[in-house]
């Protein structure tokens, strides 16, 4: 399937098979509802996913496609698709700061919250990694059927954490390409609605009752997704040389062994075994091109990885293209860039 398809694909998942939420009904908006909007080709639920991405956009408006590629999605009311935010947090736990999730709207007022995954990292323990990222789906999608979250969330973050003074080492597995590796397809299948069985990568016959019945296989088809999980933030995120400079403006000069020996092999197993969904690019720039601009880093997922999922930018990464980086004449280039590069969805643009 092609690179669009893929896109499409997902934004189809999230606009048709699942829902989203309406903050003052705290009731779910479903597209093509009887008798306004069922009839429409996109919406015939026996036709394949790429036939009715394809419908669906061919009627779009070329405004119309332009207003969904931003992690506030606008709806489509004469088709009766309804608005959708793209961004909500579930490190270690359904968190407060995205903006798809509300514990104030509905019945929902709290979450679990597991401790940092730098230290549940520390237990070297598969299936609890597996469990964890279980549990916050199954939190996760409960607050979604009420119409308290989003389908698509923005974890695990799978930074290799070499300098403790970088500030969000907490958030990551830690320093070892290996173990942050494991994590991520742990915590990946579990949250996107696997079922976790001795060994997971092994074998085994040991079965736990958390998320949907089925294993995820490599021939398994995206559709089942339980939720959507995304691996941030590719890549060399983690601030190991300091001076006068932000993540904003921050170069990492990274030689192509290290690269592909010790900053991307979490990426890669999260696509390649964790099946993860969606990728997000970071604010810095890698040997002095934004990663957010980086075709050959973003396409690598794609040619090598065999990734088929969306790759989403961090707040305000395209933006900063054009404003810390100067590497566009303008923020409009600084869109086309990041789009011709590879990215779907521009967070906070």
């Amino acid at each position: 399937m092609t690179l669009y398809l893929r896109s499409l694909f997902f934004s189809c998942i999230v606009l048709f098979e699942l829902s989203v939420s309406n903050s003052e009904s705290h009731k779910l908006q479903y597209p093509c509802q009887p008798p306004l909007h069922n009839s429409y080709t996109f919406c015939n639920q026996s036709l394949s996913v790429p036939t009715r991405a394809h419908s669906l956009i061919s009627l779009l408006t070329l405004e119309e496609k332009i207003k969904q590629l931003s992690d506030n999605a606008s709806g489509i009311p004469r088709f009766g698709i309804p608005p959708y935010e793209w961004w909500s947090e579930s490190l270690h736990g359904i968190a407060i700061n995205g903006p798809g999730v509300s514990f104030t709207i509905g019945p929902v007022s709290a979450a679990t919250g597991f401790p940092q995954v730098i230290i549940s990292a520390a237990a070297f323990n598969r299936t609890l990694w597996f469990l964890i990222g279980s549990a916050i789906a199954i939190e996760a999608r409960a607050m979604h059927n009420v119409g308290q979250s989003g389908l698509t969330f923005w974890a695990p973050n799978v930074n290799i954490f070499r300098d403790p003074r970088w500030g969000r080492g907490q958030e990551t597995p830690g320093e070892d390409p290996m173990l942050t590796s494991a994590y991520a397809i742990e915590f990946v299948k579990g949250f996107q609605g696997g079922n976790w069985k001795s060994g997971v990568s092994g074998s085994g016959s040991g079965r736990y009752g958390f998320g949907e019945k089925r294993m995820l296989r490599d021939d398994d088809g995206d559709d089942g997704l339980m939720l959507s999980a995304c691996c941030k933030h590719l890549t060399a995120y983690d601030l190991e040389k300091w001076g006068n400079f932000s993540r904003y403006s921050f170069n990492a000069v990274v030689t192509e062994q290290d690269l592909e020996d010790t900053y991307q092999p979490p990426f890669r197993s999260c696509i390649e075994e964790g099946k993860a969904s969606c990728l997000m690019c970071s604010y810095n720039e890698v040997n002095g091109v934004p990663a957010c601009a980086r075709e050959d880093l973003l396409q690598k997922a794609r040619e090598e990885w065999g990734f088929e999922g969306y790759i989403v930018s961090d707040c305000d990464a395209v933006a900063t293209i054009f404003e810390y980086q100067n590497y566009s004449k303008s923020a409009e280039d600084a869109v086309a860039i990041a789009l011709k590069a590879g990215m779907f969805c521009l967070l906070f643009y």
